[in-house]
C-alpha cells in the first residue's frame, strides 16, 4: 500500500465495542477515530471494505458533570 497523507486528523479514544460480519461478532477496542474512519483492534479478524455493524460503549465520565 502506497504512503499517504490522513486528510482528517484522528482523535485517540479507548472504547469497547462489539461488531458483526455477517453471522460472526467480534468484540475489540477502538483506539482513535476520524471523520474518514476507525481503528478497531479485535478477536475477529475483518477485510479492508468490509460492511461491520458496531455497538460502542462509550465511557462513563461522571467527573466532567455539575453537581
Amino acid at each position: 500500500m502506497p504512503f499517504t497523507l490522513r486528510p482528517y486528523r484522528r482523535f485517540p479514544v479507548q472504547c469497547a465495542v462489539t461488531y458483526n460480519a455477517g453471522p460472526f461478532q467480534g468484540r475489540g477496542i477502538v483506539w482513535n477515530l476520524s471523520c474518514s474512519g476507525w481503528r478497531i483492534a479485535g478477536d475477529l479478524p475483518m477485510c479492508p471494505g468490509e460492511t461491520l455493524s458496531l455497538t460502542v460503549t462509550l465511557p462513563n465520565d461522571n467527573a466532567s458533570r455539575c453537581p
